[in-house]
């Protein structure tokens, strides 16, 4: 194959991957197991409303995350939503520039002011020392992301939430099946809201589930997820509609049925990355710390310019013309998208150097069960034949412009 490649550069063939290969392409492991829960429910005639299904994986996704309590919902951003509203948040919350635009996005819609911070540029995860420099007496808490699957410094922020009595949630949107310690992630913060999106290694079609040992909180979460009622059926406060349904949750069950064989999957996937990749300049693979259990979720690889000879960018475009339909996780960081970069004074009071600088250099690799190891040798082969033309690659983006 090494070969071919060179000679599809050289001779302006094809592109190597003729089906383009995807970052998040949903997994879907057991069709048939899937279509025997979607029947059970149909013949049931029960198809929302906390019907069985949801409440199997409610009590199946709380196991994972080490929790009492799993609530259900339609999906992470409306159960981020429904958590801040909950909690009773308001004011200002410190969240991460280098995330999803949902996680801002909810604040927002909630009437809290996000307040951006800088990362730790290892992690990518909120940096505690510059969280405390942002805490004022609008704060009310701290909304952390466990980026790709890595948890936060969640001690050093329970420390800081403990000593300026704020609340600590996190959006683990990446997380499910990760750790830190001996400990789920999920067991981290007062709740945590998890993403069952269909992008996402286990998914539910469209969900997301918030988990919590708080038993006040996950009542009123319970309440506000469903208009408000309480469990005697009245409306005891303004709520939403955030059901999760039967059909979600029987994907949602399906892919938990085969959790151990999905892991499986991604960690050999990421070993052969790291293989593959190994000894190319200023291109390596991120890997999790050594008290870290990863779901390798996501293979995200760190592109330095300055020793690969070529950028983040050129490389993703060659890849891109290749087939191989990288992503560029998050880029540009939240402060600088609308309608938060119009205000910069009010939700950027601190530079964020490390978001902005992780954010050029970063890129998605396809990985899940739809990558084959060929896939993955000739991805890496690309790379490879990238680091040799160096500076070329920066000016052309194609293989057959090289």
């Amino acid at each position: 194959m090494k070969t071919a490649l060179r000679d599809l550069a050289l001779f302006g063939g094809p592109v190597v991957f003729a089906e383009p290969l995807h970052v998040g392409r949903p997994n879907i492991p057991d069709r048939d197991g899937l279509m025997k829960r979607v029947a059970e429910a149909l013949d049931r005639g029960r198809l929302t409303n906390f019907g069985p299904l949801v409440r199997e994986f409610e009590a199946r996704v709380a196991e994972v995350a080490g929790t009492r309590h799993c609530v259900a919902v339609c999906n992470a951003t409306v159960g981020l939503q429904v958590l801040i509203c909950a909690a009773g948040l308001r004011g200002e919350v410190i969240v991460p520039s280098f995330t999803y635009v949902a996680t801002p996005h909810a604040l927002w819609w909630e009437g809290v002011t996000p307040i951006f911070c800088d990362i730790d540029p290892e992690t990518g995860n909120l940096d505690p020392a510059q969280v405390a420099r942002l805490i004022t007496d609008r704060t009310t808490g701290i909304l952390g992301v466990h980026v790709w699957g890595r948890p936060c410094a969640v001690d050093e922020l329970r420390a800081l939430a403990d000593e300026h009595d704020l609340q600590l949630l996190y959006d683990s949107a990446h997380a499910i099946g990760c750790g830190k310690a001996g400990r789920p992630v999920g067991s981290f913060g007062r709740a945590e809201v998890f993403s069952f999106h269909a992008t996402k290694f286990v998914n539910a079609f469209e969900g997301g589930a918030i988990v919590t040992d708080d038993d006040a909180l996950a009542a009123r979460v319970r309440s506000v997820h469903y208009f408000g009622f309480d469990d005697g059926g009245d409306v005891v406060s303004v709520g939403t509609n955030a059901k999760m349904n039967e059909i979600s949750a029987a994907m949602g069950l399906t892919s938990l049925d085969h959790l151990p064989g999905l892991l499986a999957r991604n960690r050999a996937n990421h070993e052969r990355y790291v293989r593959g990749l190994a000894g190319v300049p200023g291109v390596r693979v991120r890997e999790p710390a050594p008290d870290e259990v990863s779901n390798h979720q996501f293979v995200t690889v760190d592109v330095d310019a300055g020793t690969a000879g070529f950028d983040r960018d050129a490389l993703a475009a060659v890849l891109r013309a290749e087939n191989v339909l990288v992503r560029t996780h998050f880029d540009p960081c939240c402060h600088r998208r609308a309608p938060y970069r119009d205000r910069p004074e009010v939700h950027s009071p601190l530079p964020l150097p490390h978001s902005e600088a992780l954010s050029s250099r970063v890129m998605q690799l396809p990985t899940g069960m739809s990558i084959e190891d060929h896939h993955i040798d000739q991805i890496c082969e690309i790379v490879r034949l990238c680091s040799t033309l160096g500076p070329a690659v920066s000016v052309k983006g194609s293989l057959r412009d090289l």
